[in-house]
C-alpha cells in the first residue's frame, strides 16, 4: 500500500469509509443491562475504529450517530443520548484535534437544543484548520432530507436567476449536499445483523461497496474493521465497465 493512496494488488483506492453503527441497545439487553449502556460501550467502539482508520491512512470517516427517524425512540432514551453527544463533543474532541483530525457535523442541526448547538460549533471551530482525516459525524440526518435540501436550494438559485434551468445537473446538485468536496464513500459498513441502509448518504451510496455484518456495534474492533476493509480490497470495481475492460489496464 503507498502511504497517499492506500490500495490493494487490484488496485481498489479506499478513501471514505462510512459506517451504521448498529446494535447498541441489543447488545446491552443481552447483558440485562439498560439500553443506554450500550451507546456508552458503542461509544468506545467508535474510538477505536477511528483509530484504526488513522493508522490505514483512511482520509474520510462518517458515521450514522442519530437519524431524523430517531427522535421516534422513547423520550428517555433520546434524552440521554444527547446527554452523551454533548459529553462526547466536549470530551472526545479534544483528542480527535490532539491527533489532527477534522471534525464535521451533518444533518438538520436546528432541531437539537441550543446547548448542543453551541457545543457542535465550538468542536467544529476548534479543528476546523487540522489536515489529518476528515470525520464526519451525521446526527438528525436523513438521505433523503439531504437530497430534498439541496433541490431546494437549487431551485432558489433558478428562481432568482442565478442558475439557469438547463444548467442543473448531477455535479450542481451534489455540489449542495453535506459532503460535497469529499471522495464519495469506498466502503459502507453496517453492523448488528440488518442488511439496509436506513436513509443513509444516499446519493453518495450509489457505486459503494457494501459490507454487513452479525456483530454488534460495542463488539466492533480493529480486527473486524480489518477484516471489512480486506473483503473490499477483494472485489473488482466496475463502475459500468466490464471485468474484462479492467484486466487490460
Amino acid at each position: 500500500m503507498s502511504a497517499d493512496n492506500p490500495t490493494s494488488a487490484k488496485g481498489n483506492a479506499l478513501k471514505h469509509v462510512c459506517i451504521i453503527m448498529d446494535g447498541n441497545g441489543r447488545w446491552a439487553k443481552k447483558r440485562f443491562m439498560p439500553r443506554f449502556a450500550g451507546h456508552k460501550a458503542g461509544l468506545g467502539a467508535l474510538r477505536k475504529v477511528v483509530a484504526s482508520c488513522v493508522e490505514e491512512q483512511i482520509e474520510v470517516l462518517t458515521v450514522f450517530a442519530f437519524s431524523s427517524e430517531n427522535w421516534r425512540r422513547p423520550e428517555k432514551e433520546v434524552g440521554l443520548l444527547m446527554e452523551l453527544f454533548a459529553t462526547a463533543l466536549t470530551r472526545e474532541v479534544k483528542k480527535l484535534h490532539e491527533h489532527n483530525i477534522r471534525l464535521r457535523v451533518i444533518g438538520e442541526l436546528s432541531a437539537f437544543s441550543d446547548k448542543i448547538r453551541e457545543l457542535i460549533d465550538a468542536a467544529v471551530s476548534l479543528t476546523k484548520n487540522n489536515t489529518g482525516m476528515i470525520f464526519n459525524i451525521a446526527a438528525n440526518y436523513g438521505g433523503r432530507w439531504d437530497i430534498t435540501q439541496a433541490a431546494q436550494q437549487v431551485a432558489l438559485k433558478v428562481k432568482s436567476g442565478e442558475l439557469e434551468a438547463d444548467a442543473v445537473n448531477e455535479n450542481v446538485i451534489e455540489e449542495h449536499l453535506s459532503l460535497n468536496g469529499l471522495p464519495e464513500p469506498d466502503l459502507f459498513i453496517r453492523t448488528g445483523g440488518e442488511k439496509r441502509i436506513s436513509n443513509f448518504i444516499l446519493w453518495q451510496l450509489a457505486y459503494c461497496e457494501f459490507y454487513f455484518t452479525d456483530t454488534l456495534w460495542p463488539d466492533f474492533n480493529k480486527k473486524m474493521f480489518i477484516k471489512a476493509i480486506d473483503s473490499f480490497h477483494a472485489r473488482q470495481r466496475r463502475f459500468g465497465r466490464t471485468g474484462e475492460q479492467l484486466n487490460e489496464e
